[in-house]
């Protein structure tokens, strides 16, 4: 038995991928990558003229460190999903965002991503709709080494740490760049982020983006590891500042204006109130939450510090932020202006963007992803996106903006009276007793396994389903939702 997406999840991701050179008819390695990003559906699209033999020379050439991918088994009928598989090339992405026309919602965090102008243009000639250039000051930026460490899982980033602050450049070297950018790409989306130390910093940078052409510019109130205090994450804690900050701005100039909220807080709607009564006109959210890692090749000169954390592992964290500030009345309009909201925080595939736009967001920002595989994961992002649209019958995105809003209520209001008992399939299982271990250690004791298959006991069942996560092969599924017994 193959996982298809855990053997895709093991390829490299070369660039000039061997794998496809040896192929000679198909690009491989894009069908790999499209099946590790979410988008199998679309997997055909690159191997439909391969044979058997292509693909095993394909796999031949593999140069992976341990043993070489399964091409010819990953792929084999990858032709024949063709047929079951809709047309969605022509699905409309576009979507408005502060008022301002975006080809899809998928845009570039301010990051390492996005510090210089052959790095934007490449993203945008790539297909990214948009940017959030790296954070620009003017302050003297001094950065440390290393910057970076990473929880790892197999060859894949479970959360990144990072120690970067803000651009490097001089500002007026931002702004000529983002001026280039707007004046050579004007279909897409230009936004600059800065951070100012005083008022009269905020303003200036303000009014420089707008006379740069920018179409709109984001307030970094979130930064976890500035060196300065009072700068970063330490505005964005206090409504008051965000609100003061804000408030300048909007005053000096006409594009829209976007803080950006610091996830180091309780509840990150009092300074995104703060926000929304000084006019914001949407908010980001969420910049990184500060961590540590223990890692001794992370240390500077034999020290360590607090930084920003990031990746998939803090997307439930970031979507918790985004639901809240989604379903707060003020915030989404209930009693008067709607503000809207811009989604960051692990996102790596298209599902991963619909999450954060079912909840609310019309746009999102992308780092950490592109930092471990590159501007190129934007095609699985698009097609990925496009045919989930149209194998739902929507004409267009905004349709999808805030869907799964009215399913989520309080602790108090969820139903406690039906269950919903895990079933077996025995067929797919393999007898390797995960499911036991965890419900006799951290369930209920519900399961029994005897000649090496399991069977749940249903007086002893609550319907916790941690059997059904822990099984490795996928055996373990839904039953129908039933009244609890009495």
């Amino acid at each position: 038995m193959m996982h298809k997406y855990e053997e895709a999840v093991r390829c490299l991701l070369c660039e000039d991928a061997p794998c496809t050179k040896a192929c000679g008819k198909g690009d491989v390695a894009r069908a790999i990558r499209a099946i590790r990003f979410d988008n199998e559906k679309n997997t055909w699209r690159w191997v439909a003229g391969c044979t058997d033999d292509d693909l095993l020379r394909a796999e031949q050439a593999c140069i992976h460190y341990d043993q070489p991918i399964r091409i010819k088994e990953l792929l084999a009928d990858c032709a024949s999903a063709k047929e079951q598989t809709v047309d969605a090339t022509q699905q409309s992405l576009g979507i408005t965002f502060c008022g301002i026309a975006c080809e899809n919602p998928f845009f570039l965090a301010s990051s390492a991503v996005c510090t210089n102008y052959d790095m934007v243009a490449r993203a945008f000639e790539a297909g990214w709709a948009g940017v959030f250039y790296k954070t620009i000051c003017k302050q003297d930026i001094r950065e440390v080494s290393p910057r970076f460490d990473a929880v790892k899982k197999g060859t894949t980033f479970a959360g990144f740490r990072n120690m970067e602050q803000l651009s490097e450049n001089p500002y007026q070297v931002d702004f000529d760049i983002l001026r280039r950018l707007k004046q050579n790409y004007p279909t897409k989306v230009v936004i600059a982020s800065i951070m100012g130390q005083f008022e009269e910093e905020w303003i200036e940078l303000a009014k420089l983006a707008e006379e740069a052409g920018c179409d709109a510019v984001e307030l970094n109130f979130s930064c976890p590891q500035m060196r300065l205090a009072g700068m970063g994450s330490d505005i964005g804690q206090d409504p008051e500042l965000v609100n003061f900050y804000t408030s300048y701005v909007k005053r000096s100039v006409k594009i829209p204006v976007i803080p950006k909220m610091t996830p180091n807080i309780t509840q990150m709607t009092r300074p995104a109130m703060g926000a929304y009564f000084a006019g914001a006109d949407a908010i980001s959210a969420i910049n990184t939450i500060k961590s540590v890692t223990m890692s001794k090749e992370a240390e500077v000169s034999g020290k360590q510090t607090l930084s920003g954390y990031s990746g998939q592992a803090v997307k439930p964290i970031a979507l918790r932020f985004i639901l809240e500030m989604s379903m707060d009345p003020v915030i989404n309009g209930t009693h008067g202006r709607a503000i809207e909201l811009s989604g960051i925080g692990g996102i790596e595939t298209w599902r991963d963007a619909v999450d954060f736009i079912q909840l609310g967001c019309r746009n999102v920002q992308v780092c950490t992803a592109v930092m471990q595989y590159g501007y190129r994961i934007i095609d699985d992002l698009v097609s990925g996106l496009q045919t989930y649209l149209t194998e739902r019958g929507f004409e267009k995105l905004d349709d999808l903006v805030g869907e799964q809003l009215p399913n989520f209520v309080r602790p108090s209001d969820l139903d406690r009276d039906t269950m919903v008992y895990p079933k077996v399939d025995h067929e797919r299982c393999i007898g390797c007793g995960r499911c036991y271990i965890s419900c006799m250690d951290g369930g209920h004791q519900a399961i029994a396994f005897e000649e090496r298959q399991p069977r749940i006991i249903g007086t002893k069942c609550v319907g916790c389903h941690l059997c059904r996560l822990v099984c490795p092969t996928g055996a373990i599924g839904l039953t129908k939702r039933i009244p609890k017994k009495r």
